[in-house]
């Protein structure tokens, strides 16, 4: 779909570094000095505009506190993506799933020795 809400959340996430950078926030809260530490072969100012990228997609929050920032984890675009990309598509892969289970199944009785 041209223009959907969730193309920027989607580009965000295509990034390793930027889901790296979602991983660690998961934790909990992290100052961007603690975010930029945990990413010693970049640049603060790399680091720097992988959050401005994460947050001007919805998928961070950062409040100030006095001189330091606080980045949050915000699950509300991923659980979108869940709701939309994957949610709709678990049915079909759980009944996909129990085929190959149950042939798997049929063909190790098949191929097992008859009592005899």
């Amino acid at each position: 779909m041209p223009g959907d809400d969730l193309d920027a959340v989607w580009k965000a996430l295509a990034d390793g570094t930027r889901r790296s950078i979602l991983d660690l926030l998961r934790h909990g809260p992290r100052t961007t000095t603690e975010i930029v530490e945990a990413f010693p072969h970049l640049t603060r100012f790399g680091v720097m505009k992988h959050i401005d990228v994460l947050r001007e997609a919805g998928l961070i929050h950062t409040r100030e506190e006095g001189r330091q920032r606080i980045n949050a984890l915000n699950v509300v675009p991923i659980r979108q993506i869940y709701e939309r990309w994957v949610g709709r598509f678990e049915e079909l892969w759980a009944s996909h799933l129990l085929r190959i289970k149950e042939e798997a199944e049929a063909q190790a009785a098949r191929k097992r020795p008859r009592p005899g």
